[in-house]
């Protein structure tokens, strides 16, 4: 783990209401998030992969705090900021900002594009608007727009311009920590490429912190330092990026990578299928969560839920066949 991380989460929980009413109590509850601990140090990129439906959104916007946690702890700079009210939160906006997955949505299509990049420094800079105008102008030559883009509006773009905005306008205030959330799987190949360029030139550019959330595994790979595999609401391992599909321990981690297609396709060994559909986040079985589906599973595995064991320098895994067994 980092020393002196930029940003510590610890047993972090989110759980959502099924059922009920104003007056009534819920029938049940998604555990969407069940436990998280993971830490991002500065200048760090963290990775979270995992199949749709694991948590790893909503992990990123309780990051944000965008949505409130059930229980658990976020600290930002040493701060606790988990129960920290909106007023008392709103100065520490400007230190952590969010790139959402689609970049159509995001973005206000009754605002320009001046008014949407310079939106965050009216909130937290006292500037003039021939400042804010000359911010966004840099900006977005950074990001590989031009200056007379800031008086289209977001339907005048194509999906790569439009994520470009999205970036612009989380740079502008100057953000330590950026969560970005499948920031290209709804771009082109080839503008996906030049997007995770421009994204990795502003990390060193400005000492950026990503968590980078993505289904895309070579991406990660390629982006990030350290990766964190999720699943059902709960990370199950966690590697250095130039040691995770070389070392994989989770038997999870091992069928996301055969699952990953290969330029040769006489070079492509089918992957073994996972038996069982994903369990229920309403009811999620006991012990670990992945016993329903593991090939090695166990006794200890269906009663006893593992907890994140150190398995190499930097690399944690939560399987019991991990703690001095070893997967063969």
């Amino acid at each position: 783990m980092p020393e002196n991380p930029l940003l510590k989460v610890t047993d972090l929980v989110k759980h959502f209401p099924v059922g009920g009413g104003l007056l009534s109590k819920p029938t049940s509850w998604v555990k969407a998030v069940n436990g998280v601990t993971f830490e991002v140090a500065k200048g760090e990129s963290f990775g979270l992969v995992g199949e749709s439906g694991c948590g790893k959104t909503t992990l990123g916007r309780m990051v944000m705090r965008l949505l409130d946690p059930t229980a658990g702890t976020i600290m930002l700079n040493g701060k606790d900021i988990t129960r920290l009210s909106r007023p008392a939160l709103r100065p520490l906006r400007r230190q952590m900002q969010i790139i959402f997955q689609d970049p159509f949505s995001s973005l206000d299509p009754r605002m320009k594009v001046e008014g949407i990049v310079t939106e965050p420094l009216k909130a937290h800079e006292r500037m003039t608007r021939g400042e804010r105008r000359e911010t966004a102008v840099g900006l977005l030559e950074k990001v590989g727009l031009r200056a007379g883009d800031l008086d289209k509006y977001p339907h005048e773009f194509s999906g790569g311009q439009r994520q470009r905005i999205g970036i612009a306008r989380s740079l502008c205030v100057r953000p330590q920590l950026i969560v970005a959330d499948e920031p290209v799987s709804a771009l082109d190949v080839s503008i996906q490429a030049q997007v995770i360029n421009l994204l990795e030139d502003l990390r060193n550019e400005f000492d950026l912190s990503y968590i980078f959330i993505s289904h895309d595994l070579s991406v990660v790979e390629h982006m990030c330092d350290r990766i964190a595999v999720m699943y059902l609401g709960a990370i199950v391992e966690t590697a250095p990026a130039d040691v995770f599909s070389v070392t994989p321990r989770h038997p999870y981690t091992r069928a996301l990578l055969a699952a990953v297609p290969l330029p040769d396709p006489q070079g492509q060994v089918p992957p073994a299928p996972l038996e069982g559909d994903v369990p229920s986040p309403i009811d999620p079985p006991a012990g670990c969560a992945f016993h329903t589906r593991c090939p090695h599973v166990h006794k200890q595995c269906r009663n006893e839920r593992p907890v994140l064991t150190k398995s190499g320098e930097g690399h944690y895994v939560a399987c019991w066949l991990n703690h001095g067994m070893g997967i063969e």
